[in-house]
């Protein structure tokens, strides 16, 4: 429902007018989520006031009471919400969650970065124009900005909070380590070293393919993970079933054969 603090995307004291529809929208979220369309924010001509309902121009002031719309404005995504420190970025082509000289441009991914990734950050062409894997929306947008993922991908910082709650800790999209894991590898190795499998299952190992370096090896096999022998992590996937070392004991049952001369008695002394 709008109303002069605007909706749950952003806080605004106006309504978009749809070029699309003529309908009015707080924003085009809302609009997106109600009609089975989408809105070309771009082509945004006109908003109506949300306190004297005047339909206007789109501008940052009211033009009949001067309340003011939003405390951010811009004039080419029609952009209106609280101050941010946003900008608009003439290369992404929309605005950005500042402040600005925070963040540089990356021509290659197509995306603006935080200042200690310039040089320091693997390169996905065009990765912005990418929906976020785990909503599946637009990951354009300066109401919650994006999360990097060491291997590049990108996702919301809203969703990427949510998915570490959950104790996920890998990228969905290529399920590489989403930070630093080399401390919770440690971990794993100690438990690992306390918790001894069962005889049964002692001598056992399985093919892997490490997730993070994506070498493939045969690992000693434990249900509290397989390490990678090349990098050292967990994060690993099982290739195959489980591989039975052949036993080393085949001497051993040579040695109590018995004797073909001793399966027969001696010959009787008369």
């Amino acid at each position: 429902m709008a109303s002069s603090a605007g909706c749950e995307h952003y806080v605004r004291s106006c309504l978009l007018k749809a070029p699309c529809c003529g309908k009015l929208y707080v924003c085009r979220l809302c609009h997106d989520a109600e009609e089975n369309h989408q809105m070309d924010r771009f082509k945004v001509r006109e908003v109506q006031c949300s306190e004297c309902h005047t339909v206007q121009q789109a501008q940052q002031v009211c033009q009949q009471c001067h309340v003011l719309f939003g405390e951010y404005y811009c004039d080419i995504c029609h952009l209106f919400d609280k101050d941010k420190k946003q900008y608009h970025c003439q290369d992404c082509g929309i605005c950005r969650i500042g402040p600005k000289d925070k963040y540089f441009h990356c021509d290659k991914c197509n995306l603006c970065l935080a200042q200690n990734l310039q040089g320091n950050h693997k390169c996905v062409e065009n990765v912005s124009r990418q929906n976020c894997p785990v909503c599946m929306e637009d990951i354009h947008t300066s109401r919650i900005g994006a999360h990097v993922f060491p291997c590049g991908h990108l996702l919301h910082n809203t969703c990427f909070d949510d998915m570490v709650k959950m104790g996920v800790y890998r990228c969905p999209l290529c399920m590489h380590s989403a930070w630093n894991m080399d401390n919770h590898w440690c971990e794993i190795d100690v438990e690992i070293s306390q918790s001894p499998m069962p005889t049964e299952y002692q001598g056992i190992s399985v093919k892997i393919v490490c997730n993070d370096c994506q070498a493939h090896g045969t690992v000693p096999f434990h249900v509290l993970g397989m390490k990678c022998s090349n990098c050292g992590s967990y994060n690993t996937a099982q290739e195959g079933g489980l591989i039975q070392q052949p036993q080393q004991n085949t001497e051993a049952e040579e040695d109590t054969e018995p004797d073909l001369h001793d399966q027969h008695e001696a010959p009787t002394q008369h």
